[in-house]
């Protein structure tokens, strides 16, 4: 039986704060159900719900060594139907409020993947292989093939490190090196060092026996300049133990047939009660009940990223169209005012909903008729699945895995699930919500929604690649 230890600093519905977290959550659970005997572990941040750690069992405590001194990992055992562990440390995690942002993010996490490795003498647990998320877990490449290596039964051990998102790269000083138990030798432009600092994400690609990403046009786009954020270099590098695999969502929770958070269930074969869904939800955000007008929805973190700077540029015009626009979710500070203002300027026109709220999202989705995603860079995105699986159409940018999931819909040979716009400019973005409202005025429109309630990127299709990655590395 194939063996994996998945390592992420947020696992759903533990911890979250974007995508890695529904990744953490949602994959190991499918390659269980395929058989891998996969066993999770994050840190125990003091943002857990009390229902979640209340039913712990408590496994064991031991130190981990930092430099000269040694800090106390305890780790409890969560009630899941995947094995998953949390490592508990006051100091570090326990008692801080968030889960990252913090001067000493460095040493944390170089605790956290110390803490992580040591947990398999604890549980008794020898890995084929160690699937590493992002840059907090760099190290533990680094760790596996130069030090643990030494040291059977992890000799045989391979490390898989997947990019979620390259700009976040866990930059420190490389006093850090001290701290991860590392000499100098290791800050050299071939190894950690990166503009005169260490970075844990690098570490990562260098070190770990194959590197993945979570969107194939995403692999691609960090090896160029424009989306490497200065590792394009070492990714091309290293290309051949480079690839992407498209990220899933769990159809179970998000099917508009038996989702119970939504107004009105309905089908692929009968849509009718997404019309009661867009009502309702117009009803209870305070905007006119108007079957006649396309309601576009924003569910996103409000910063540049996700290209709401496009929006804010273009709200002029998007205002001077019979709409309604929808806005769900929380960031840049200057971007939840201008929303909060735009919709008491016009509160037939737009709800801002400056928050983040699990239940309002999936009324959002499945009462919207389009979903608004114009990303400046994706590495796969999540909400044009969750959109399109409510039959509600996404309008995005050719980038990542918007991409890969994403087709623009063609009227010759009625395929495609959306609406599409490449060059990063606002008035790209409304080239292609324009072409979206003249579409959604014609009978092609139904066509468009029943290609992208048919559209399935799920996480058993996931699941199957990562299996096969897995394989190829021990073989």
């Amino acid at each position: 039986m194939l063996k994996v230890l998945f390592v992420s600093s947020e696992v759903s519905p533990y911890a979250k704060s974007g995508g890695l977290g529904d990744v953490a959550g949602s994959l190991p659970r499918a390659l269980k159900n395929m058989g891998v005997d996969v066993r999770v572990v994050f840190p125990k941040y003091k943002t857990i719900k009390p229902e979640f750690v209340d039913s712990a069992e408590y496994i064991g405590s031991y130190k981990v060594k930092l430099e000269w001194r040694e800090q106390s990992a305890s780790v409890f055992k969560l009630s899941s139907d995947v094995p998953t562990y949390v490592i508990e440390n006051d100091y570090y995690f326990t008692n801080r409020d968030g889960y990252y942002g913090y001067g000493d993010d460095g040493e944390r996490f170089t605790f956290f993947c110390k803490a992580a490795l040591d947990l398999l003498n604890l549980i008794d647990f020898v890995p084929d292989v160690i699937h590493c998320n992002d840059w907090q877990t760099g190290p533990i490449a680094v760790y596996v093939k130069d030090y643990y290596s030494r040291f059977l039964p992890l000799s045989n051990v391979k490390t898989l490190f997947t990019i979620h998102n390259l700009q976040y790269q866990g930059i420190c000083g490389r006093d850090i090196l001290g701290l991860m138990g590392l000499n100098y030798g290791y800050f050299t432009s071939d190894k950690l060092e990166f503009n005169g600092m260490v970075s844990f994400m690098k570490a990562g690609i260098v070190y770990a026996d194959a590197v993945s990403t979570v969107s194939r046009t995403y692999a691609y786009e960090i090896q160029t300049g424009q989306y490497g954020y200065g590792l394009d270099g070492m990714l091309r590098a290293r290309s051949n133990v480079l690839s992407g695999i498209v990220n899933g969502i769990d159809y179970s929770q998000d099917d508009p047939e038996t989702n119970k958070f939504i107004y009105k269930n309905f089908s692929k074969n009968d849509l009718s009660g997404k019309k009661e869904n867009k009502r309702r939800l117009q009803e209870e955000l305070g905007l006119p009940v108007r079957d006649d007008v396309p309601v576009i929805s924003i569910i996103s973190r409000l910063v540049d990223q996700k290209g709401i700077n496009l929006v804010i540029d273009s709200i002029g015009e998007l205002l001077s169209k019979d709409i309604q626009l929808i806005i769900l979710g929380t960031g840049d500070g200057r971007y939840e005012y201008m929303f909060k203002e735009f919709a008491y300027r016009n509160p037939d026109k737009i709800s801002a909903n400056i928050m983040f709220d699990n239940v309002l999202a999936k009324k959002i989705y499945a009462a919207s008729d389009m979903f608004l995603m114009p990303s400046l860079f994706e590495p796969c995105g999540l909400g044009q699945l969750f959109a399109m699986s409510y039959g509600t159409v996404p309008i995005v940018r050719t980038t990542g895995g918007l991409v890969d999931t994403v087709q623009e819909y063609n009227y010759d040979s009625k395929t495609g699930n959306g609406f599409t716009f490449h060059d990063y400019i606002a008035s790209g973005m409304m080239w292609a919500v324009n072409n979206a409202i003249h579409t959604y005025y014609t009978d092609e429109w139904q066509n468009v929604v029943k290609n992208a309630i048919n559209t399935k990127f799920s996480w058993e299709d996931s699941a199957k690649e990562y299996i096969e990655l897995y394989t190829k590395m021990i073989s």
